[in-house]
């Protein structure tokens, strides 16, 4: 991976980890056409510059971030269920990172079901996170352990199922990935560390502009994201979604294989 590649990977990830169009998967897709997406370090890399993106919500919500503790046990509850899938499942969900053709097929499915979401919970109006929605919403957000389902897609869709505002569905979810995220780029490090892999000084910096860039689209995003959500809804995500699923499956199939193993 070089510096270019590493920057506009960045931008990927801070454009998508926060809409509902799979972050994961945009890269995924991306590093398949630099022809790198075999390579350790870019698995490392697509896990570590999540670090950037979560950082923005913590500077974006600092206040919301100091509130009661009642604030962290929802957090914690909601968080539960990916942890529990995550350890039991961790091989297979590896596997599933390595298919082009998973990640066209849950962005084609997923953009059909947010053409929906907004007809089927439209009447979703409550701010209020219990913790029987904390739950919930955390169940739902380990359905984006597939690749191309989007982890923020998938908790908002499981706040509206709550009767929750978009906006707070929203917000809630951008909360839940600061640990989500956080756990998983530890947990990936940890696991790097104990096979011996080790970074090289380029390695090094490339991960540090990474996350710088990751940081500052992520800023821009959020801000851009909730205020375009609160008056247009899921359609147009919905139908981005299944534009880009269709073009993969046909560049995979009658044009050229997007291959990563």
């Amino acid at each position: 991976m070089n510096y270019i590649q590493a920057i506009i990977l960045a931008i990927i990830e801070g454009i998508t980890e926060f809409l509902p169009v799979s972050s994961t998967g945009h890269m995924i897709i991306a590093s398949s056409f630099f022809g790198i997406a075999h390579e350790d370090f870019t698995k490392l890399f697509t896990i570590v510059i999540q670090l950037g993106a979560i950082l923005s919500v913590v500077v974006l919500y600092f206040k919301r971030f100091f509130q009661t503790l009642d604030f962290y046990f929802k957090l914690l509850i909601a968080f539960i269920p990916a942890v529990v899938l995550g350890l039991l499942f961790s091989k297979k969900i590896d596997t599933l990172l390595e298919s082009p053709v998973t990640v066209a097929v849950s962005l084609l499915i997923g953009g059909i079901i947010l053409l929906k979401v907004d007809d089927w919970f439209n009447n979703s109006s409550e701010t209020e996170i219990t913790y029987p929605k904390a739950f919930k919403i955390g169940l739902f957000q380990c359905i984006a352990m597939v690749p191309g389902v989007s982890r923020s897609g998938a908790s908002i869709v499981g706040g509206m199922s709550q009767k929750l505002a978009r906006t707070s569905a929203a917000e809630f979810s951008f909360f839940l990935a600061v640990p989500t995220m956080l756990g998983a780029t530890l947990k990936k490090c940890y696991d790097y560390y104990k096979d011996g892999f080790i970074l090289t000084h380029d390695q090094i910096n490339i991960l540090i502009i990474g996350n710088i860039v990751a940081f500052i689209v992520a800023l821009l995003a959020i801000k851009t994201f909730i205020g375009f959500l609160s008056k247009n809804g899921f359609k147009v995500f919905g139908y981005y979604r299944i534009i880009a699923g269709i073009a993969l499956l046909l560049i995979h199939f009658f044009i050229h294989p997007l291959t990563i193993i």
